[in-house]
């Protein structure tokens, strides 16, 4: 593969997953929304606006031997809009649906869709493997896996090599929302009610995903599969929390409140979504993607939390300099 089109280059995953490209040796065009948007390690950029049933994609598909599609309409815990499962569809299946049937029209062979664990729904005990059903209970998990269904037909239809990968919680530098929340709070020393969870988790350092993000645009064996892709070493939100203080230089101070009790709390005060993340057992097996490509993270959970770590002494080390 000589050039590689990356859609939501200018995000968390994109930055890593354009870098992971360069890196061996494979061109890299940015598809952007606006005009002057700084892609990190792109060969080229190429603006398209906003991802949805009217963008056009002639030009930047051109020469392009595969498309690995990042941008989304994410999930958002307060979402505004009137209809929140017809905005995620116009970007997530509508916009999805155009950018592969033109990437078909123009010879591209491979298409990586960038999926989530959240077509499976919202956790169990049991990791969750390929075979299961998905069973997605919000919009933004039900138009990942509308869009999934979209390119099956497309690639059926096309000859269009379709991948499709579904990554848990990514953490790593330049994390936001919830797993920054977290760091902060241990930095801080605040002490927080989750000794006693002893629930199971997944998540995947955002090297780990970019580098699998490169096998599945070039491995042979990854055309049509779907693959759940982890770090592989699943942890409890205590012990999590512990790991996390540990790249930090800090000690989590976790007090040991029955998860019975939090999660009653939690109802009572409309909270049961955001306990069920802390409290619930979400993990996926990735063994079918370490089987059929022979793939590895190359970074261990430990490693990754100790660059997330340093990355966010660095940050708070600007902003610190920045209000002096």
């Amino acid at each position: 593969m000589r050039r590689v089109l990356v859609t939501g280059a200018t995000g968390f995953v994109g930055r890593a997953a354009c870098s992971a490209f360069t890196r061996r040796g494979i061109e890299v065009r940015a598809a952007v929304r606006t005009v002057g948007a700084q892609v990190a390690e792109a060969a080229e950029v190429a603006v398209v606006g906003d991802v949805g049933s009217q963008t056009s994609w002639d030009a930047a598909l051109e020469g392009i031997d595969c498309v690995v599609h990042l941008a989304a309409r994410v999930h958002q815990m307060r979402d505004r809009a009137p209809d929140p499962l017809e905005a995620h569809r116009e970007v997530n299946v509508r916009g999805t649906e155009r950018l592969a049937r033109a990437a078909a029209s123009a010879g591209v062979r491979r298409l990586v869709y960038m999926s989530s664990v959240k077509v499976m729904g919202e956790g169990r005990p049991a990791p969750y493997r390929e075979g299961d059903p998905p069973r997605p209970a919000d919009a933004y998990g039900q138009s990942k896996w509308e869009a999934e269904q979209a390119l099956a037909r497309i690639g059926e239809e096309t000859g269009l090599q379709v991948v499709i990968l579904r990554p848990p919680l990514v953490y790593g530098p330049g994390v936001r929302a919830n797993f920054l929340r977290l760091m902060q709070l241990v930095h801080a020393g605040i002490p927080l009610p989750l000794g006693a969870v002893n629930n199971r988790r997944s998540l995947i350092f955002v090297g780990n995903l970019a580098d699998a993000v490169v096998a599945a645009a070039t491995h042979p064996a990854a055309a049509g599969e779907t693959f759940f892709v982890s770090d592989g070493e699943d942890v409890s939100t205590s012990e999590l929390l512990v790991r996390i203080g540990v790249a930090l230089g800090r000690t989590a101070r976790l007090l040991g409140v029955p998860a019975g009790l939090l999660r009653a709390v939690a109802l009572l005060l409309g909270k049961g979504a955001a306990a069920d993340r802390l409290l619930g057992s979400f993990a996926v097996d990735s063994g079918r993607l370490r089987e059929r490509l022979g793939w590895t993270p190359p970074t261990s959970m430990a490693h990754g939390l100790a660059e997330t770590a340093r990355w966010h002494g660095e940050r708070d080390k600007r902003r610190t300099e920045a209000r002096e």
